[in-house]
C-alpha cells in the first residue's frame, strides 16, 4: 500500500513538472515571436514612414540611381549594431536589449525603402506575395527546427559561410552595380532565401536546447531578446530577397 502511494505521488510530481517546463518554454517561445513580430513592425512602420515622407530623396540619388552617403551610413550602421547587440547581449539589461533590437528594425525599415520604393512602382502586389511567401517558409522551417531530432548543428559553418558570401556579394554590387544583374543575379536571390530559411530552422533549434540549458531567468530574457533578433535577420532577409526575385525585370 505504501509502495503504490509512492509511486503514485512520484507520478504525480512529474507529471507536474513536465506541465511546468511545458509552460515555460512555451512562455519562452511566445516572448520570442512576440519581440520578433513587434520588430517586424517597426520595420513597417520605419519603412512607411520614410517613403510617405519623403525620406526617399535622402537615401537615392535620382540623378545617378546609385544611393547617397546617408543610406551607407545607416546600412553598415545597423549591420554593426547587430553584431554589437549579438556579441553584448548577455552583459545587458532584457529591456536594454529589446530598445537595440527596435532601434535595428527602425535602420532595417529605413535601408529596405529604395526597394520597396522599386516594387511599389513596378508591381505592388509583389510587396504582399513576397510577404506571404516569406512567412509561410518561416512558419514552416521554425517547426522543422523545433520538432525535428536531427541534429542540425552540422549546418552552422555552411551557413556562417555562405551569409558571408552573400555579404560580400552585396558589397560588390555596391561597386559593380550591373554584377546583380541576369542570371548571376537570380542565383544569388535564391540562395539567398534558401540560406536563410535553413538558418531559420538551425537557430529554432539552438534556441530549444538553450532554454534547456540556461536556469537563470535573466540570462533567458536575453537569450529571447538575442533568438528574436537571429529570427527577426532571417525573416526580413527571405522577405528582401524574395521580393528581389519578384521584380528581377
Amino acid at each position: 500500500m505504501m509502495k503504490q502511494k509512492i509511486k503514485e505521488t512520484t507520478a504525480r510530481a512529474i507529471s507536474g513538472n513536465f506541465g511546468a517546463k511545458t509552460s515555460g518554454i512555451e512562455l519562452y517561445l511566445k516572448r520570442i515571436f512576440a519581440l520578433m513580430f513587434g520588430a517586424v513592425g517597426v520595420t513597417a512602420i520605419a519603412a512607411y514612414m520614410t517613403i510617405w515622407g519623403g525620406g526617399l530623396q535622402y537615401l537615392v540619388n535620382f540623378q545617378t540611381g546609385g544611393m547617397t552617403g546617408l543610406y551607407y551610413v545607416l546600412l553598415f550602421g545597423g549591420l554593426a549594431l547587430s553584431i554589437w547587440a549579438q556579441v553584448r547581449v548577455f552583459s545587458m539589461k532584457p529591456s536594454s536589449a529589446a530598445l537595440l533590437l527596435a532601434l535595428y528594425a527602425v535602420l532595417i525599415g529605413v535601408t529596405m525603402t529604395p526597394l520597396i520604393a522599386i516594387a511599389l512602382a513596378v508591381n505592388p502586389m509583389s510587396i504582399l506575395m513576397a510577404f506571404v511567401i516569406a512567412a509561410l517558409m518561416f512558419a514552416c522551417m521554425a517547426m522543422f527546427g523545433y520538432k525535428t531530432v536531427k541534429d542540425l548543428s552540422f549546418l552552422g559553418t555552411f551557413l556562417f559561410i555562405g551569409m558571408i558570401g552573400l555579404i560580400l556579394v552585396g558589397l560588390c554590387s555596391f561597386i559593380w552595380p550591373a554584377l546583380m544583374g541576369g542570371t548571376f543575379g537570380t542565383i544569388v536571390c535564391f540562395a539567398g532565401v534558401l540560406i536563410f530559411a535553413l538558418f531559420t530552422a538551425f537557430d529554432m533549434q539552438n534556441l530549444k536546447r538553450a532554454y534547456a540549458v540556461i536556469g537563470d531567468d535573466t540570462q533567458k530574457n536575453q537569450l529571447a531578446v538575442l533568438g528574436a533578433l537571429h529570427l527577426y535577420i532571417s525573416f526580413v532577409a527571405m522577405f528582401q530577397y524574395l521580393l528581389s526575385l519578384l521584380n528581377r525585370n
